[in-house]
């Protein structure tokens, strides 16, 4: 078995262009519903229900489970993935 980082795992579980798509969308919206439960529990229902639902999504066309249905701590290696991802992004935004 290959000795791989978290990150290292999780980036090659998330290789198709929906399942990443998916993920950009979901993990942020699961994020923003804990504390949206503060002020609105029916938004926050809302919002971790459709995150929770893009990434199923994501993992139909990826055609594997989801990484954390392996190893919990695959949670937050998933919100660092994006926030890696959304970092670039604006980087690549900013430097042009």
């Amino acid at each position: 078995m290959e000795n791989l980082s978290l990150m290292e795992r999780y980036k090659r579980e998330h290789q198709h262009p929906i399942n990443r798509f998916t993920h950009a969308l979901g993990i942020p919206m699961i994020v923003i519903s804990l504390p949206t439960v503060l002020f609105s529990w029916q938004w926050a229902l809302v919002l971790f229900i459709v995150g929770w639902v893009f990434q199923f999504i994501g993992h139909y066309f990826e055609g594997n489970s989801p990484s954390f249905f392996k190893n919990p701590v695959f949670l937050l290696v998933g919100m660092v993935w994006i926030v890696k991802r959304l970092t670039n992004f604006f980087l690549s935004l900013i430097t042009r």
